[in-house]
């Protein structure tokens, strides 16, 4: 059945690649991706999936019914867009200015809508549900948050997803059992202190220098502070004070990220970075306002599916490379799917230095291997065949070598 399914996938591997490349020429920002909501609800529509729109405001979900009743999967794809200039030189370059698909969602999107195609059309082959679940606003804008609240997950028992990943050759599938990518928070620190002349330090509380005391004295909270079998990153990415060169600014803002995969770790550095800034602050007799912003948490990979998606690929695609990988330290919105619902993120690689796909994500020149779309949406299929084609009793564990 599932080299049947393939086949049909396959063939439809030219319309994923038109797909494709017309969203990543008309890209949407987060939570503005109205022609492209619109768009992937047509074509749902034009296989005759059953279809929810609107979810959590621009979200869509595509209902495939098997003729016999099982598990209910849930695939997701991300379909927003980044405030990037799209610097490649190729016939699908972005038209909107200033825009651009530079993380893969448009090819998460065009290999899901394919994958949907698929199994509508062997849905009496399917002992269960899938839910195709099309998310806006990945990128910082809360679209997991709103489909969940707006009752997506209704129903479902496990939910996937991939997330093509250029920094991986093509052709590989890479994972990680537990956690897999990190929470992101972000934070802001500003400095109150008394401005002068330059020629006068004695006069002034130096916001700059207080803020240089600070950032050596931060880091001391990873490398001190958290224990060295944990993991944590404390970034600061922006800082600005004064306007002159001989003038003491009476204020310095500063910004950054914190990157941690356990609750306890997380708290940890929150609260160290507090004592931290409210003892160098009161010891500089200088005033501060530290604001903390919790972002997405850490994804983690149940590890029952993981075992189950490692052994399926393995058994079902032996021409795919399987690798197990660290963690990342990246952050992603599918972690509030899998704090509600078991399921896992997997990262097909998508890289090809031949065609210059081969720059990270978030880069001006960002691209990817169209075909690694084909191997993701193979992926799927093959976990679709596992839990609702009568595979989960027989299945045997591979050991992976």
């Amino acid at each position: 059945m599932l080299e049947a399914w393939n086949e049909q996938l396959e063939k439809m591997y030219e319309k994923m690649v038109e797909w494709r490349r017309h969203f990543h020429q008309y890209p949407e920002l987060t939570n503005q991706e109205y022609k492209t909501s619109k768009m992937i609800a047509d074509i749902l529509t034009d296989f005759g999936i059953d279809i929810r729109t609107n979810v959590g405001s621009m979200g869509v979900l595509g209902y495939i019914n098997g003729a016999k009743p099982g598990k209910t999967i849930a695939l997701r794809a991300d379909f927003d867009a980044l405030p990037i200039q799209d610097e490649k030189e190729v016939p699908y370059k972005s038209k909107i200015d200033g825009v651009m698909h530079a993380c893969g969602h448009d090819g998460h999107t065009a290999t899901l809508l394919a994958v949907g195609k698929v199994l509508y059309d062997n849905r009496d082959s399917l002992a269960g549900k899938v839910v195709l679940l099309f998310q806006h606003a990945e990128e910082g804008g809360g679209g997991a948050k709103q489909m969940i609240e707006d009752n997506c997950l209704a129903g479902v028992d496990l939910v996937f997803a991939n997330h093509l990943w250029s920094l991986y050759p093509t052709g590989e599938i890479s994972f990680t059992k537990g956690y897999t990518t990190a929470a992101g928070d972000g934070f802001s620190i500003k400095i109150k202190g008394k401005g002068g002349h330059g020629s006068s330090p004695h006069d002034t509380v130096d916001s700059i220098a207080i803020a240089g005391a600070l950032i050596n004295q931060l880091q001391y909270i990873v490398s001190r502070r958290v224990h060295p079998q944990k993991t944590a990153v404390l970034t600061i990415g922006s800082i600005h004070a004064g306007n002159a060169a001989n003038v003491i600014a009476d204020s310095a803002l500063m910004k950054g990220t914190v990157r941690t995969y356990e609750k306890e770790v997380q708290r940890l550095v929150k609260e160290a970075m507090e004592d931290t800034i409210k003892g160098i602050c009161t010891s500089q007799k200088a005033d501060y306002e530290f604001k903390y912003h919790f972002g997405m948490p850490a994804v983690y990979n149940h590890p029952a599916e993981t075992d189950i998606f490692r052994n399926a690929i393995a058994s079902a695609l032996p021409e795919i490379i399987l690798n197990e990988v660290p963690p990342l330290l990246v952050s992603e919105d599918f972690a509030l799917y899998l704090e509600d619902i078991p399921g896992m993120l997997f990262f097909t690689g998508a890289g090809n230095e031949e065609i210059k796909a081969v720059y990270p994500h978030h880069h001006p020149k960002f691209d990817f291997d169209e075909k690694a779309m084909l191997t993701s949406g193979k992926a799927m299929l093959a976990i679709i065949d596992y839990y609702l084609a009568g595979k989960t009793s027989d299945n045997k564990a591979i050991t992976m070598k």
